[in-house]
C-alpha cells in the first residue's frame, strides 16, 4: 500500500531526530579556527615572500632560488645516461603543435631560400657555413615523443630532421674527438639565445629538425631549421637557428638569464 503524507512526513521527521547536529557554538567556534588558521597562512605566505625578496640576487633571481636549480641540476646530471631514451610514440598518437610564442628570432618572416647557418669553434673562428641542402644530404630521421613546456603542458608530436651527432660527425669530426663541454646556439638576429651540454648534444634524439608532422616547418615554428630534443624542456629547444658554437665555459642562455633552470633536464 501507497506510503502516506502523514507517514512519509512522520518517516522524515525521525531521520532528523538520528542525523547528528552542530550546535551554533560549535559552528562558531569551527568558524573561528577556520578564520585565524586562513589568516595565518596569509600572514606566513606574506612573511615568506618579503624574507624571499629580501635575500641577495644570483643571476637575478634570490640566492636560496638559483641554489635551488643547481641542486637540481646536479640531480638530473648524476641520473643522465647516454644510452637512455625518452619515450617514444606510435605516429598516430601524435598531431600538430600548437604555436607558443614569438620571441625568439622569429617575429618577422625571412627569405627560407638566403637562410644559412654558421657554426664557430670555441674561440668564435668560424668552421663553416651550412644552407639546407648540405643538412639534407644527412639520414634523415623521424621521431614522435612528447614536447614538454614549463608552463605545465605537454603535446605528442612527430618531427623531422637530422641527429645533431650525425651532423657534428659528418661535418666537424674534429670536434667529435676532442668534444667541448657545452654547445651554444643563437638565433639569426641574435634576439634568442640557448646553451646545452655536449651530451644532450650528441644524444640520438637530438635533431636539427626541418620538419613538423611530416610537413615542413613553418616560420612560426622556426623553419627552416630548428633544434628538437626530449631531453629538455621547450625553452631549450631553439627556433630558426643562425649560428652553432662550440665552447668550454657554460654559455648564456636566454631564460636561464630571466631566472629559469639553466638545465631545464626531463
Amino acid at each position: 500500500m501507497p506510503e502516506s503524507n502523514e507517514e512519509r512526513a512522520a518517516r522524515y521527521a525521525a531521520l532528523d531526530e538520528k542525523s547528528p547536529t552542530m550546535s551554533v557554538d560549535a559552528y562558531r567556534s569551527r568558524s573561528r579556527r577556520s578564520v585565524l588558521t586562513g589568516a595565518a597562512g596569509a600572514v606566513a605566505g606574506l612573511l615568506g615572500w618579503r624574507w624571499l625578496q629580501a635575500r641577495p640576487d644570483a643571476d637575478n633571481i634570490p640566492d636560496v632560488l638559483r641554489l635551488g636549480h643547481e641542486a637540481n641540476e646536479r640531480l638530473w646530471r648524476g641520473l643522465f645516461r647516454e644510452g637512455q631514451l625518452a619515450p617514444t610514440f606510435d605516429r598516430s598518437a601524435s598531431s600538430m603543435l600548437r604555436v607558443n610564442g614569438r620571441r625568439g628570432g622569429i617575429e618577422n618572416e625571412i627569405d627560407l631560400a638566403a637562410w644559412s647557418m654558421t657554426v664557430l669553434d670555441n674561440s668564435g673562428a668560424e668552421l663553416g657555413i651550412h644552407d639546407m641542402d648540405s643538412i639534407r644530404t644527412l639520414p634523415k630521421q623521424e621521431i614522435t615523443v612528447e614536447h614538454k613546456c614549463v608552463e605545465g603542458w605537454s603535446h605528442i608530436v612527430t618531427w623531422g630532421g637530422v641527429r645533431f651527432s650525425d651532423f657534428v660527425e659528418a661535418n666537424y669530426p674534429q670536434m667529435a674527438a676532442a668534444p667541448t663541454e657545452f654547445v651554444s646556439l643563437i638565433t639569426p638576429d641574435k634576439g634568442y639565445y640557448v646553451g646545452l651540454e655536449w651530451d644532450a648534444m650528441m644524444h640520438p634524439q637530438t635533431l636539427l629538425c626541418y620538419e613538423l608532422q611530416g610537413e615542413p616547418l613553418e616560420q612560426l615554428h622556426g623553419a627552416p631549421l630548428r633544434l628538437v630534443t626530449p631531453l629538455k624542456y621547450g625553452i631549450k629547444q631553439i627556433k630558426r637557428i643562425g649560428s652553432i658554437a662550440f665552447a668550454n665555459d657554460q654559455p648564456a642562455d636566454y631564460w636561464a638569464e630571466r631566472g629559469y633552470d639553466w638545465y631545464a633536464a626531463l
